[in-house]
């Protein structure tokens, strides 16, 4: 029997499916708070993304590594203290590298240990697969999540700041008080613009893949 190459059509769908047909997201609906509540602007969820990615990578990793081992009563101890371990690290590192964002993302940081998405992969694939699939499951779903929250904090910082990145990209000349057409729309920067544009990103999911709406 052919042993199959690191990116085989299985290993690929690892990577591909977590973006449309089962994200975590907007089809599993797990991970809703952080999705939510980071969203405000773009660089602190692309920094969210990237450090749910790392975490859930090399959870998977170790977890996977360590799956023989690990005895069935404790395996949700272990995976905690393993993501835990992680967490603690990638906090550190950002408040070493980025403190500015690592102060906007707070608490939610931490609140990556009991994210759902990451124990859920844990216990649905690391538990039962090799190293190098478990580590391609966990970007795929990290980037899955990280899509949707680079998509919400767009269109919330496009339209609630008239910036991205923390940089003005609207001309002040369009702006009404320098008598141009535009105004900021303020409530794309409340939560419950969040919602509302993770319920439009859900939506138009479905419309563009109604075998989706039986899930």
């Amino acid at each position: 029997m052919a042993k199959e190459g690191l990116f085989s059509k299985k290993n690929q769908k690892l990577l591909s499916t977590p973006l449309n047909g089962n994200n975590p997201v907007t089809v599993q609906v797990l991970g809703i708070c952080s999705a939510l509540a980071v969203t405000v602007q773009l660089k602190p969820a692309v920094v969210m993304t990237l450090s749910v990615m790392a975490v859930l990578a090399f959870a998977n990793v170790i977890i996977s590594l360590l799956r023989n081992t690990i005895p069935s009563r404790i395996r949700i101890i272990v995976q905690l203290v393993v993501v835990a371990a992680l967490v603690i690290l990638v906090d550190q590192i950002l408040k070493a590298f980025v403190y500015d964002v690592s102060k906007q993302l707070s608490v939610f940081v931490g609140l990556i240990i009991t994210n759902c998405i990451i124990m859920g992969r844990l216990e649905a694939f690391a538990l039962g697969n090799k190293p190098w699939p478990a580590f391609l499951d966990g970007v795929g779903n990290a980037a899955g999540y990280g899509l949707v929250l680079i998509i919400v904090s767009f269109f919330r910082e496009l339209l609630g700041s008239g910036s991205l990145w923390g940089y003005k990209v609207i001309p002040e000349s369009w702006y009404v008080a320098n008598g141009g057409f535009y105004e900021n729309n303020g409530m794309m920067i409340l939560p419950p613009m969040a919602l509302i544009t993770v319920g439009a990103i859900i939506w138009f999911q479905r419309w563009k893949n109604r075998d989706l709406i039986e899930k």
